[in-house]
């Protein structure tokens, strides 16, 4: 079988179906054929070799493949020829088969004569006749091997079956084009009980003999005892390619397509039937119709069922049951058609709308009346009665309701109840809350129909007419029958709060699920985070921040289920306060679930993401969660608003918005400091000095950040960031302090004379550089020590200068003269301090700024040292008594 296509040996070996060998086959002659046209394009623009040669070189190739053979001792004929069946080089055979009878002509027509001609066109004559007579196509089995296929068959009859099988294994070689030995190896395998490879067979023989419906028919059953659906299908497909108007065939493909879920095709199937039926077949064509509506309208297709429907009352009048137009109705409605519900009750059901006019009473204004009377006869149906009542409603006829009313009202509500509730939803549609009350209340009383859609109609009815406490009431009994009802307990709640209970209206909106439940089902998140959304916004306005906190981070925790797990933060349920809240924590990486675990967790994340954001857009989850930052912030809850914005960083949609990440940078450093997480504070501070260099508010941040850290990090941070920033005067400031503080003096007055130089009108640079030169000063091992005291103080008075006479210059002046032991200039400069108020600033207290106290401790220590205690203690009394 080498030289037979892929397909062809596939589905023989049990790989792919008919079905799939079928289009395999169809998809393959055209890329064949599309290569055969482009090719031969090519050859019409290379016309070079004369035509003769053309043919005697064919002839000649034509005449080696035929007499050669392949590896496996098959003619190349036999492969030429198999394959043709399945679509190879169809057009290369018949091209060789014309070129062969050109040839032929031209031999024949060098010398005809009249006799030749005339026996031709006979000869011609009657085998068109002979061709046109038969009504199937002629055999493919050559007369040479017709002998073998009977004996073939007549070993099969005695039993032999394995030299039946070699017989038509050989026909197959040498006639692969005819169907009779595909028959005779299906029915010896059937025979042997192989059915399988008996279809097998069958199928290649129908496809060889295609236009044999019946065959197909019996193929497309032994399909269905096989439990192959789709090739049955396909069988039938093929049957109805050769007899399209077969009813039967029609009918059988229509209800597997059904079987399989294909409803449409099913349909399609049907509506051929309907159109081939002839006009006698009203009977068949109304059940059908009637099927295919209540199939339609299954579907929700209720514009095809309409037209279904439709066709069937207009062609078949006279056999319009009351079935059909409660159908009819039902679907008018259903699309609120009602005008043409109306229609279609008054046409075939009998009932009678007439209108009466009447004139008003002689003492008032005579004025026309039309009045409206119905006319309903004996044994219509109460469903279309109720269908009647229905319309009437929603079209504004509202005279002849009444006794129609009285006729529902006597029907039992056990057994009627559908009735009863779908005039009422008709009069709560309109408007007509106190005509559907009496029913309703009827429905809620009895027992079959004391449902939670009765009770939230009751409810909504008792609402409209102002009936508010019978109407919570009426909710209440909706949420204990269906706890999961979302609407009802969102209106329960509302009630509840408008007649003033706030405890039962939190009540009513208590969760609905688990977080097991949440964690996997979609649906039941987009539900609750509904609830949550209403029951924050009542928590809040009754100002129980507590519970309001808890619902934000419940619906955060939702959303952010697989950041927090990455920040390795966890929301717990604990009693610090004495009642039971949500909290946020940082756990260990031990305690998150394991890999398995967290994919299957993402992947369920993922399709709750797309629930929650249809709720709720980008922008309201970011103002959710400003509001829990905020609200965390107002109860001291720092540690907890830390771990919320990490969360949220992990979250990728605020992150990759650069807006929202640097805001939440910002709100991650405020809480940082306010929790008294310098180091944490440090890593954010850290990144914004490195992308705003040039911003003293930052640098201002920063200072507060590792003044309280007590940490020395910061301090080689300043010096890489000054080698890319060699201009900027707050890293050299910084600088100069970071060394000074180390008591690398020489290189923090390298820093202080770079930034005095590039602005020497700052007072803060001149008095920087005086206080260095001081402690150079007061080192023990110093040269020259007489040049730096007078280089410090010259800087020092520098700055008094450029700062002006105030507590601040002067404090500083006589601290560095006391630092040196010159008291008697120390307490001169202090006094001055002392005589001073202290400077104005806006924005802080005056006693923040006041340096008195400093001072007079300062003068205290120095009347100490020299023995005058009484004057010390004056210092304190006066100015440092709080």
């Amino acid at each position: 079988m080498s030289g037979f296509s892929p397909e062809l040996i596939d589905y023989l070996e049990g790989k792919i179906s008919f079905e799939e060998f079928e289009r395999r086959r169809e998809e393959r002659k055209s890329r064949e054929k599309d290569g055969e046209n482009a090719s031969a394009e090519e050859n019409t623009e290379d016309p070079e070799a004369p035509s003769s040669s053309r043919k005697a070189s064919r002839k000649s190739q034509s005449q080696e493949e035929t007499d050669g053979e392949t590896s496996d001792g098959v003619s190349k004929s036999v492969h030429r020829v198999f394959a043709s069946m399945l679509g190879e080089n169809e057009e290369e055979e018949e091209d060789e088969e014309e070129e062969d009878e050109e040839e032929e002509e031209e031999e024949t027509t060098e010398q005809p004569t009249a006799g030749d001609v005339f026996v031709l066109e006979m000869v011609l004559n009657r085998e068109t006749k002979k061709m046109m007579k038969e009504k199937r196509p002629r055999s493919k089995l050559p007369r040479a091997l017709r002998g073998l296929m009977g004996e073939a068959n007549i070993r099969f009859a005695r039993g032999e079956r394995e030299e039946a099988i070699l017989m038509c294994m050989e026909i197959i070689r040498q006639a692969p084009l005819a169907h009779e030995p595909f028959s005779t190896l299906a029915m010896i395998y059937e025979d042997q009980g192989d059915m399988e490879k008996s279809l097998q067979f069958e199928l290649i023989a129908a496809h060889l003999n295609p236009s044999d419906t019946e065959e197909w028919v019996r193929l497309a059953e032994m399909s269905l005892e096989q439990d192959n659906i789709k090739q049955a299908v396909f069988c039938y497909t093929k049957a109805l390619k050769y007899d399209p108007t077969n009813v039967r065939y029609l009918w059988e493909r229509s209800s597997l397509y059904e079987q399989l879920g294909e409803h449409k095709m099913a349909m399609d199937g049907y509506r051929r039937i309907l159109n081939l039926l002839s006009p006698s077949d009203g009977e068949r064509f109304m059940q059908l119709a009637r099927d295919m509506a209540k199939s339609y309208y299954e579907a929700n297709d209720v514009t095809s069922a309409i037209e279904i429907i439709e066709e069937a009352l207009t062609k078949h009048q006279s056999l319009v049951s009351m079935e059909d137009v409660n159908i009819a109705a039902e679907l008018y409605i259903s699309s609120k058609q009602y005008d043409k519900a109306l229609a279609v009750i008054t046409d075939f059901a009998g009932i009678v709308l007439e209108k009466k006019i009447s004139e008003k009473s002689p003492t008032e204004e005579k004025k026309a009346v039309e009045k409206v009377s119905c006319c309903i006869p004996e044994g219509v149906p109460i469903d279309i009665t109720v269908k009647l009542m229905v319309c009437l409603v929603h079209l504004n006829i509202l005279e002849p309701l009444n006794p129609l009313l009285t006729t529902l009202v006597e029907q039992n509500p056990e057994e009627m109840g559908d009735l009863y509730l779908d005039v009422a939803e008709a009069f709560l549609d309109v408007g007509e809350y106190n005509s559907a009350l009496p029913l309703l209340s009827s429905l809620v009383c009895s027992e079959r129909y004391n449902l939670a859609v009765v009770w939230l109609r009751h409810a909504e009815c008792l609402k409209a007419l102002g009936h508010m406490e019978r109407a919570a009431e009426s909710y209440a009994k909706v949420v204990d029958l269906a706890p999961l009802h979302l609407d009802a307990r969102i209106s329960l709640s509302t009630l509840q709060q408008q007649l003033g209970r706030p405890e039962k209206a939190l009540e009513a909106l208590e969760p609905m699920y688990d977080p097991d439940t949440l964690a996997q089902d979609a649906n039941a998140a987009q539900q609750e985070l509904k609830l949550l959304l209403h029951r924050s916004t009542l928590l809040y306005s009754q100002g129980k921040m507590y519970g309001y906190i808890d619902t934000l981070l419940t619906m955060l925790a939702m959303l952010l289920k697989v950041a927090m797990s990455r920040a390795q933060v966890c929301l717990i349920s604990s009693s610090k306060s004495g009642e039971r809240h949500l909290y946020l924590i940082k756990v260990s990486r031990d305690k998150i679930s394991d890999n398995d675990d967290q994919e299957t967790a993402n992947c369920d994340a993922k399709a709750i993401f797309a629930v929650l954001t249809s709720v709720l857009t980008k922008d309201d989850w970011w103002n959710l969660l400003l509001k829990a930052i905020y609200s965390l912030c107002d109860l001291s809850r720092y540690k907890e608003a830390e771990l919320l914005v990490d969360s949220s960083l992990e979250y990728y949609s605020f992150y990759d918005d650069r807006q929202k990440r640097k805001e939440l940078e910002y709100f991650g450093l405020s809480a940082a400091i306010l929790d008294k997480n310098f180091r944490k504070a440090y890593n954010y501070i850290r990144i914004m000095v490195m992308e705003n260099v040039n911003k003293p508010q930052l640098w201002n941040i920063f200072n507060q950040v590792t003044m309280q850290s007590q940490d020395v990090r910061h301090h080689r941070f300043c010096l890489r960031l000054m080698l890319k920033n060699p201009d900027n005067h707050a890293l050299c400031v910084l600088n100069g302090h970071n060394a000074f503080v180390s008591g690398s003096f020489k290189h923090a007055l390298g820093q202080y004379v770079q930034a005095f130089r590039a602005n020497p009108a700052e007072p803060l640079y001149s008095l920087c550089i005086g206080l260095t030169f001081i402690h150079m000063a007061s080192q023990k091992y110093v040269l020259k020590r007489h040049a730096l005291l007078v280089q410090g103080f010259s800087f020092l008075h520098r700055y008094l200068d450029l700062r002006g006479p105030c507590q601040e210059s002067f404090y500083n002046l006589g601290r560095g003269l006391h630092q040196l032991g010159l008291l008697h200039l120390a307490i001169h400069y202090y006094q001055k301090v002392l005589e001073l108020p202290p400077l104005t600033l806006e924005g802080i207290e005056t006693d923040q700024t006041d340096l008195r106290r400093d001072t007079a401790f300062n003068l205290s220590l120095i009347y100490q040292s020299s023995g005058n205690m009484r004057m010390a203690q004056k210092m304190l009394y006066t100015y440092a008594v709080v």
